[in-house]
């Protein structure tokens, strides 16, 4: 079985984490997919990046996003020499075979990013450790598909799933067996493993039948549906 090999936060092993460079090189190694994180500016412009603040230089105080104008953010670069782009950029450039997963991560802004995701020829999907988020996309987007991120006890998980209508499973790695991965195919949905960055695990995984392995390092993937586990 071939595993979606999805690149979190593009090739972040190698350059900046959520930019347009660290994209394009994940594709270069061989992602499919790439995985990132999504804020809004006060002015509604959605943008890739993890946190919800700035980090400026040590003597200018950090600035949450959300309370900061596209021009300002975009001008950020000057000071960081990172470029923070938007997420219509990003989806502007991926390969037309690509998948972009958009984690929501900023408050209320489903109506925005539905909107960028809505204007792009892009295959998209959403999720969100924000499980709300993530319903009150559907009632917006119901198209896209849309998925939840846990990284602790799954005995919710059939309930969620459900609620939400979510097509994809993304739980921590570590919590990831061969009982939860045929729970969320009963469940009709898929498992996507995240943050994978050992060779020696991803080959477990692989073996258990995932669906889609999230990694700082998709070189880690290379020939991963030929691996012993994975025909076993």
């Amino acid at each position: 079985m071939a595993i979606e090999r999805i690149a979190h936060r593009g090739a972040r092993i190698e350059l900046p984490e959520n930019t347009l460079a660290a994209f394009g090189r994940a594709f270069e190694r061989g992602a499919n997919a790439i995985e990132l994180d999504v804020h809004a500016t006060c002015d509604g412009v959605v943008v890739v990046h993890h946190d919800p603040d700035l980090a400026l230089p040590v003597s200018i105080p950090r600035r949450a996003i959300a309370e900061m104008t596209w021009q300002e953010v975009d001008a950020s670069r000057l000071l960081t020499q990172i470029s923070i782009p938007t997420l219509a950029e990003v989806l502007a450039m991926v390969p037309a075979s690509a998948t972009v997963y958009v984690e929501i991560k900023g408050l209320q802004i489903e109506l925005a990013v539905a909107d960028v995701i809505g204007r792009s020829s892009a295959h998209c999907a959403v999720h969100s450790f924000d499980h709300d988020t993530i319903e009150r996309f559907k009632s917006i987007a119901p198209d896209v598909p849309r998925g939840i991120l846990f990284e602790g006890n799954a005995e919710q998980l059939d309930v969620e799933v459900r609620r939400i209508g979510a097509r994809d499973v993304w739980p921590h790695y570590s919590l990831i067996d061969a009982a939860l991965v045929a729970r969320t195919r009963a469940l009709g949905a898929r498992t996507i493993a995240w943050t994978v960055n050992d060779a020696t695990e991803a080959r477990r995984l692989a073996g258990l039948g995932v669906d889609g392995i999230c990694t700082d390092d998709v070189r880690l993937l290379d020939g991963l549906e030929l691996g012993p586990l994975a025909q076993s």
